[in-house]
């Protein structure tokens, strides 16, 4: 049994992306939105011309100058993974592509989204590794028959409601690696494992160190 310790949102801050490298997390999830021809690094969704974010039930004001994914680029450590979730339907998957492989075209990274025709933009980059997430009970029917197609994503990211371990094994015939979120107290972690996930996506240090202690962590 193989697991992979994944920093949710790390990569979102340049404080705890330090602070996840520094612990030793497997993987750095990053969410990458484009936005008026910029590459932003940040959960949170504009509210189209209004100077404002949003993001769970919150609203802030939207930075002047906000984090950019070739500052996240420059920042990583050589050799240390990346996650990156694209944000939103568009073209944002081939200016990703672009962004990463003129900075670090020979480090694999992970690219994952709801928004599956922005993984399919940088399908066929040689550092790429797709990851196709689903959220909900309809998502997850698509996933499923995509991942039974001609061309299998590297791995899929679910919803910790979905998970069944009929569904992971199914899914894992398939793919090389079934990632879940949120795993946030050390109860759900022993939960996801034992429904056969093997990438842990976390917010929380005590439960990346666990699954770091695992005897069978180990880098993608």
């Amino acid at each position: 049994m193989t697991v992979l310790a994944i920093a949710h949102r790390a990569g979102n801050d340049l404080e705890a992306l330090t602070s996840a490298t520094e612990l030793g997390a497997h993987v750095l999830e990053t969410d990458v939105h484009r936005s008026r021809g910029r590459l932003e690094v940040r959960h949170s969704k504009a509210l189209g011309p209004l100077p404002l974010l949003y993001d769970e039930g919150r609203f802030t004001r939207r930075p002047v100058s906000p984090l950019l994914l070739h500052e996240v680029l420059d920042a990583v450590r050589a050799g240390q993974s990346l996650m990156l979730d694209l944000k939103g339907p568009g073209a944002v998957g081939l200016h990703v592509a672009e962004a990463v492989h003129s900075r670090v075209p020979d480090v694999p990274v992970l690219v994952c989204s709801r928004h599956w025709a922005g993984v399919d933009d940088v399908w066929h980059r040689p550092w790429a590794r797709p990851v196709l997430s689903a959220r909900n009970a309809t998502e997850l029917r698509r996933l499923r028959r995509r991942v039974r197609g001609p061309r299998a994503p590297y791995g899929v990211s679910l919803h910790r409601s979905l998970l069944d371990p009929g569904v992971v094994a199914e899914l894992q015939e398939r793919v090389e690696l079934v990632m879940s979120w949120p795993i946030n107290d050390l109860t759900a972690l022993d939960d996801v494992l034992a429904r056969g996930v093997r990438g842990v996506i976390s917010d929380e240090r005590d439960v990346l160190k666990a699954v770091l202690e695992l005897p069978s962590a180990r880098r993608p």
